[in-house]
């Protein structure tokens, strides 16, 4: 924009729009080139979609896209119309119908894999194949990191890339492991003019500079050489890997639902960006790689702040739950409709329980997050289910588990049998362990019971949420968007950035010395086609 001198300290500096009713109007009409002006009687300043003739022209804002928001490169690489990314939510609650939605409606979905063993994926990846086929629309599917299951996340790899699943959302790792790695590299070559392909794209969602550093630089040589040496790379995939980061689009997770270690997005997005630019300089990479950014956004001024912090696209999943396409019960969505900011708490973790790890989730209408605290106490304070005092054997079975605790042994006894029965020989080994493993028979069927709306557990109903979805609900308080059988994720989706492009907009009014009215920044949901 042309003459963008600072006012001196003269009635210019009292901005006030030239046509106050016309300012939050003119934001609103975010795809019309608008000019910012001056009243040659007053110098007051405003903007009109015309230069009045008793008005000095100052300069002009071009309209402003919701597809240009983000980084561009990162839609051509990803054949996308807008930046916006629907996260994998596990368990199946982010469905393939969601990741549909997304596609069609030119943005990414990431299937809710985590959970889910890979029959369950098979069946999901064939829907997604059978929807999208021919259409050249781009979805993925999650990987999570199974410390205790390693078997697991290897035979999801093996899953996708059998299947020539493209985009992978890697979550909850901590360190780099084999499987990750081998995805992120099967199939790399170079091209006739020497330009490096790499036909897997890993999104590595992180919350910490450390693992941020991890997933940003080349993997280790001794895991590339043990890949080689099992068969899962060759040496030609080795040799660019080792000069290549492992995941070339960062998912930076603040404060959000699930796995989270509660970061404001305003401080670790800028510390994850240090950490890009610095390897980027320390291994000359000449790829571009790109952050989002993910947690608390739920409203168009969260997506814009998103934004102005750098990020190429956005990430959103608390509010999807409550979606019309998410795998969740309507009594779990219903749930979530009433939430508001403070309604959230951090409760023990089914797949990580013995490490101590958490995460996020729904407290309001639900007893979860304190009967997940009690068990956690209850592990670290005793050796084993035999030396358990009466009194608190006595409540668990009969307030927690609502059945004898050795019924759900022989239960869990008789899934791991299926799943990992080394876990069945280490449990028989070691009582503690055994404990753990019934203590996760409850955190894991009360997601499960929030998914299948098990009415009678519903005071049990674990489900992943973050304080973005208390914000979403003041934000469309009033509106079409309230009623739960209005919000398709494509419909959330379009307002959530058309609202920061809105938002946009008025911030840079306001910086060319227009006095914008604070509703400006807040604009209501209206319907998409």
């Amino acid at each position: 924009m042309g003459n963008t001198t600072r006012p001196s300290a003269s009635s210019d500096t009292h901005a006030v729009a030239y046509h106050p009713t016309d300012v939050g109007f003119a934001a609103r009409h975010i795809r019309e080139p608008l000019h910012v002006i001056r009243d040659r009687s007053t110098g007051q300043r405003g903007v009109a979609r015309q230069v009045p003739a008793d008005a000095d022209h100052l300069g002009t804002f071009p309209p402003i896209y919701p597809e240009w928001l983000g980084d561009r490169g990162f839609l051509d690489a990803h054949n996308l119309h807008f930046p916006y990314v629907a996260g994998a939510m596990a368990n199946g609650i982010a469905t393939t119908d969601l990741v549909v939605a997304m596609a069609k409606n030119g943005m990414l979905g990431f299937f809710g894999a985590a959970g889910l063993d890979t029959a369950r994926i098979s069946e999901a990846l064939d829907r997604l194949e059978g929807a999208l086929h021919g259409t050249g629309l781009s979805y993925g599917s999650n990987l999570i990191h199974s410390p205790n299951e390693p078997d697991a996340e290897l035979a999801t790899v093996q899953l996708y890339l059998k299947r020539g699943v493209r985009r992978v959302s890697a979550s909850a790792y901590m360190q780099l492991t084999p499987m990750v790695v081998q995805y992120a590299f099967t199939g790399i070559y170079e091209d006739a003019t020497g330009a490096v392909v790499r036909p897997n794209h890993l999104f590595a969602k992180i919350s910490r500079p450390e693992v941020a550093e991890r997933f940003l630089s080349p993997p280790p040589r001794s895991m590339l050489d043990a890949l080689v040496a099992a068969g899962r790379l060759t040496v030609d995939e080795v040799r660019l890997a080792s000069r290549l980061p492992v995941a070339e689009d960062i998912i930076v997770e603040s404060d959000s639902g699930g796995h989270t270690d509660n970061q404001t997005l305003g401080a670790l997005f800028p510390s994850i960006l240090e950490v890009r630019d610095r390897l980027v300089e320390k291994y000359n990479y000449t790829r571009p790689i790109r952050l989002g950014a993910a947690g608390g956004i739920g409203t168009p001024s969260a997506a814009a702040a998103a934004f102005m912090l750098g990020a190429a696209f956005i990430v959103t999943g608390s509010v999807n739950q409550a979606s019309v396409e998410a795998g969740l019960s309507d009594a779990g969505k219903a749930m979530l409709a009433d939430t508001d900011l403070a309604d959230v708490v951090m409760a023990p973790a089914a797949d990580m329980f013995e490490l101590g790890v958490k995460v996020q989730v729904l407290s309001r209408g639900t007893l979860f997050g304190v009967r997940a605290h009690q068990l956690y106490d209850i592990y670290v304070r005793n050796s084993g289910l035999d030396t358990l005092p009466e009194g608190v054997r006595d409540q668990l079975e009969t307030k927690v588990f609502k059945r004898p605790l050795d019924d759900v042994w022989e239960d869990t006894e008789r899934f791991f049998a299926q799943r990992d029965p080394s876990e069945v020989d280490r449990a028989n080994a070691d009582p503690k362990h055994k404990m753990a493993l019934v203590f996760r028979w409850y955190l894991g069927l009360s997601s499960r019971w929030a998914i299948d709306g098990n009415a009678p557990r519903r005071i049990d109903y674990q489900i992943w949420c973050g304080p973005a979805m208390g914000a979403f609900n003041r934000w469309v308080k009033g509106s079409f968007l309230e009623p739960l059988d209005a919000r398709h994720a494509a419909q959330i989706a379009r307002n959530l950035l058309e609202g920061a492009a809105v938002a946009t907009r008025a911030q840079a009014m306001r910086t060319a010395g227009v006095l914008v009215p604070q509703s400006a920044f807040n604009p209501s949901p209206k319907p998409f086609v």
